[in-house]
């Protein structure tokens, strides 16, 4: 349990961690990518050996169920302490000021020059709110989405989703298992379809 404020160091694991939200409201960062805001009943995984801190809000407590496994009698590798900058970054989605004018907003580069409308709509209703929502977690918003492109075959928009998915801790086995799952109900095509396209995103040739 986690102290209003209160934070882990930046750490690593060999096998990875599991991180299940229990009560209260708290903080996820991994390395190179924003802090993410976390609540009751969010699942986060986190990758082996990726740099990452975890804690609670500022203005709240956080609890969590925290699942590691050890290699060679190891679980963790602790690193230096998250600063006072790093905690109190913006938070995905919330990027205001320079830093939102510096980083282009998720849609704006593959459709804002052509259709602005929709790029805004898509980065402020679909990512801004939808995938922010605490009621599924970010990984669990991908594989449901996953799902749906590969059911739609729909492989453009499922090549970008892949490598979301990827980012937010679905692995290459559980995206191979869903569309070995889903070939029995969205069809023979749509999966192979699916298969090439997962292939290219985990680099496999």
């Amino acid at each position: 349990m986690f102290e209003a404020g209160a934070r882990t160091a930046w750490h690593t694991h060999p096998l990875g961690q599991t991180l299940i939200v229990t009560a209260g409201t708290g903080r996820v960062q991994r390395w190179g990518e924003p802090v993410e805001e976390i609540r009751q009943g969010d699942v986060v995984w986190i990758p082996p050996g990726q740099k990452h801190w975890h804690g609670a809000a500022p203005n709240s407590s956080m609890t969590h169920i925290a699942i590691t496994e050890q290699l060679d009698g190891k679980t963790v590798e602790w690193l230096e302490k998250v600063s006072d900058a790093q905690y109190n970054a913006p938070l995905r989605g919330q990027a205001s000021g320079a830093a939102a004018g510096m980083r282009p907003r998720p849609s704006q580069g593959a459709i804002g020059d052509f259709a602005p409308k929709l790029a805004q709509i898509t980065d402020d209703v679909l990512y801004a709110d939808i995938w922010e929502r605490p009621e599924l977690s970010k990984r669990d918003r991908s594989l449901v989405t996953v799902a749906a492109l590969i059911a739609m075959n729909r492989p453009d928009q499922l090549r970008s989703h892949l490598a979301r998915a990827r980012q937010n801790g679905v692995t290459q086995e559980e995206v191979v298992e869903a569309i070995t799952h889903l070939a029995f109900y969205a069809g023979w095509p749509s999966a192979v379809t699916a298969i090439g396209v997962a292939k290219e995103v985990f680099g496999q040739k």
